[in-house]
Formats: C-alpha cells, structure tokens, sequence
C-alpha cells in the first residue's frame, strides 16, 4: 500500500522545504522528497556557502588594505582548506536547521530519488528500496544545475563548476571564468580578492548583461581597477585540460582568437531545469527549453502537478522560489477546502538581483532601457556614494543608487544600486514597488543619519532635481 498525503513536495531547496512547512502549517498531511540534502543546492553548494566564502574574502581584503584605516596588520595569509572548511560548517548548521524544521512541523521526510509514476503517484528509490506514495497534488521544486560547455565537460581538476570552485583543493594562480553573470562576478570576487589572476570572458556585450548599463559600466571599471581582465563581446573557441592547467582560446572582439594557459577554469555560462527522467513526459506535463510552464501560482497544465523554482525558468533565485512556495502551498491549501488562505500570484517585476561581489550589486525592477522600450517617458535620479558621509566614513565611497520613474505618474519603475551593502538596502525599493509607491511618499520618508541608505533619498530627490548633497 503506497503512503498516502494530500500534498507531496519533490525537492528540498529554498522552494520545495518552504512550500512544505507553508502546507503543514495551513494543516496539510505533507511529505517531502530529496535525493541528496535537505536544503538543496542553493544552502548546501550556492547561496549560502559561497556568501562564506565571499565574507572570507572580504575581511581578508581589509586585513591587506588595514593601512587605509589607521591600522597595522603584519604579513596576512590565509589557509584555504579553513577558509572552505568554515564555509561548509555554514552549510552544514543550515542543513541541520532544515532537518529540525521538517521535524517541527511534521513534514515526512523520503530520502531518495522521486519519479512520477501516474496522476498522483510518486516511488522513491535508494538503492534497492523503493516506496510508492500517494497525494492529490504534487509539487514539482527540483531544480537546476550548471550548464557545461559542450567541448569542455568539468573534470573537478582544472575544469570547474561552481561545485568545485566552492571547495578547490589548492589556490588557483590564473583563473579563467567563463561568463559575467552574478555566478561568474561573484567567484571572479573572491578568488581575486584572494590572490588570484582572474580574467573574466563574456561574449555579450558587457559584464552583468541583465544589470542596468550604467551598473555593468562601473562594475567593469572597478574589477579592471581591482585587478581583473575583462573579455567582452569575446567567446571560447577551445578549452584543453592539461596536466599543469587548461589552454584556452579565445576569440575576442576585434575578431582575432587568442590562446592562453589558465591553471584552472570556472564555467558559469548558465544553468539547466532538472526535468529530466522525473516522469513529466509520461503525465503531458508541459515544458518550454526544459524548463515547466506554470501559472502565476505554480499550477501546470496537468490537475494537480505544480512546480516551482529554477525549474520553471527565469529568474533563477532562491527568494523567488521560496516565494513560489508558499503561493503554491496556499493555492493548494484552497483547493483542497481552506477558504482562509488567499493566494497571491508571483509578480517576477518585484523580484530584486544581487550580486554579492565586490563591490555589490543589486536592483529591481526596469532598467533605464528597459522602461524605454517598454515606452515610459522616465526621470531618472543618481546619486554616488561619494555624497555620503557614512559610505566615506567606512572608506567605501564607490558606487551610486539609480532610480527609475515614470515621469507621468511616478511609479517607481526600477532601481538599480552598486557598492557597499546593496544587497542589504534594495529591500527598501522591493517594499516601495510591492505598495505601489510614488516618488512623493519616497521624498517625504525619514532616512536615518549616517546610513549608506541615505543615498537612496538622494537618488529618489535627484530625479526630480532635488537632491541635497550633489
């Protein structure tokens, strides 16, 4: 007899653990599938271990640059099998954290590989176990994974993914980074940060292509400035593992095709939805490039199969899919006889970007061009970091906020921030765009003094040719 839930989860990320406690809590019977650790790529090899590395990274810059302060700081190291242990331990204390959660709340936990058997049915397997189980609704939050170049698969040697970036036996001395997303800036960061050669190759057009222009120019003049080489409108043509390194070679923009030794290689040219032998095909579930087509609250086209997360397309962020999760979970809460839940569908406009380099890197929204070609008549605000007293006091006075308005209304249409802490600040534009703010309630907020998010007033104020200390 198969084990029988009203709702099955198939994965454990930031999506498919978060729709599992929001489903017990509305007092579903909730089961949760995982193949390898509660938590997922995201807490176990993304988010969050690379955060400790990039921390890591961080405090290691400002231990070589303590003269900038004031301060001493005699012939600083570092030791990177600490420096990737302490980040796995970060992993590790969430996964455990994970663990408690589904106990607390009563999620039954399958370990194993979970295929879709028929309309409800779902069999876990390991090893030479298997267990059928039953539900009337099925969330599908399984993921994704990194894209390999077709010519170079990753060897965990010298060819890398994120995975092997995230836990290097030995110190790369030329990195090569293949892709400018936030994946490939945010490791391109660290292991310059940490002493390495980095040259970053992008074929678009600019760096952090999905950033707003202004960001990806800066952004780019900074890691230059930092060290870094930067190959855009550039696109490998061959990449050789060696037993010393990798050769590459690379055609640039001029059209010309260089050839280079790297001592190692990181490829973060996107990732791929894992729908694949998970029994899609068999139910008409339907899918796009891979990726499943849902609704805006999780629904498929086959009565009872939802899905969440990076499996369903862009963007591929861990909020969004916890997001997705619990409308998910409410939705099918409803369904199933809740009339207290009120779901809400995903608007993806409100979903913030960051990048957690150095520096950082956030936004929301429209860009500047993007609202253009969207035709809005804009303001558009800018204010640098130089303007403010906190940022110059910190000794971080690179970077500015942008704003976005449309001039006719003053809907905030789009903010875009890079420098110090932006990742923890663009929280405030992600609010103001949820509650349909205009510039005029943005001008009259109070910004607490000094705070970096001053700059924020400033750049709302700058739009409408009223900023204070530019």
């Amino acid at each position: 007899m198969a084990d029988t839930y009203d709702l099955i989860v198939l994965g454990s990320g930031p999506g498919g653990y978060v729709a599992a406690i929001r489903a017990a809590q509305l007092g579903l019977k909730v089961a949760i599938v995982e193949r390898e650790r509660l938590g997922g790529i995201c807490l176990n090899w993304g988010c969050i271990p690379t955060k400790a590395l990039l921390r890591s990274a961080e405090v290691y810059h400002y231990m070589t640059h303590a003269a900038q302060y004031g301060l001493s700081a005699e012939k600083p190291s570092f030791d990177l099998g600490k420096v990737v242990d302490r980040s796995r331990k970060v992993a590790g204390q969430l996964n455990a954290g994970v663990k408690g959660l589904m106990k607390k709340n009563k999620v039954t936990v399958h370990e194993g590989v979970g295929t879709l058997t028929g309309k409800g049915k779902l069999s876990v397997s390991q090893g030479d176990k298997t267990v059928e189980l039953e539900a009337k609704h099925i969330i599908v939050a399984t993921g994704a994974r990194a894209r390999d170049l077709p010519f170079a698969k990753a060897d965990g040697k010298r060819v890398w993914t994120y995975r092997h970036a995230m836990v290097p036996e030995e110190m790369p001395t030329k990195l090569l980074v293949i892709g400018s997303g936030a994946i490939g800036i945010e490791f391109a960061s660290f292991y310059n940060d940490m002493g390495a050669d980095v040259t970053v190759v992008e074929m678009m057009d600019r760096i952090l292509p999905v950033e707003d222009a202004e960001v990806s120019e800066f952004m780019a003049k900074q890691l230059t400035k930092f060290g870094m080489t930067l190959k855009i409108k550039a696109g490998l043509e061959k990449l050789e593992a060696t037993g010393s390194g990798v050769k590459a070679s690379i055609k640039t923009a001029d059209g010309k095709v260089e050839t280079t030794e790297f001592s190692h290689a990181i490829v973060a040219i996107g990732i791929v939805p894992n729908t694949e032998n998970i029994g899609l095909e068999s139910l008409g579930v339907k899918t796009e490039r891979g990726h499943i087509d849902t609704d805006g609250y999780g629904r498929t086209n086959v009565d009872g199969i939802w899905a969440i997360g990076d499996v369903t397309g862009a963007p591929w962020l861990a909020h969004k899919a916890s997001h997705e999760g619990v409308i998910a979970a409410e939705a099918i809460a409803q369904a199933l006889g809740n009339k207290d839940v009120h779901p809400h569908a995903m608007d993806k406009g409100n979903i913030p970007g960051c990048t957690y380099s150095r520096p950082q890197v956030a936004s929301v929204g429209l860009t500047e061009a993007k609202a253009k070609e969207a035709g809005y008549s804009v303001k558009v605000g800018k204010f640098p970091f130089i303007g403010n007293g906190k940022a110059i006091a910190l000794g971080e006075a690179e970077g500015f906020v942008k704003t976005v308005f449309d001039a006719k209304t003053g809907e905030l249409l789009g903010a875009h921030m890079v420098g110090a802490e932006v990742t923890e600040m663009i929280q405030g534009y992600v609010v103001a765009r949820q509650l349909e703010t205009t510039e005029a309630e943005l001008m009259e907020t109070v910004f607490a003094h000094p705070t970096i998010s001053e700059s924020m007033h400033e750049s709302v104020l700058s739009a409408y040719g009223r900023a204070i200390h530019i």
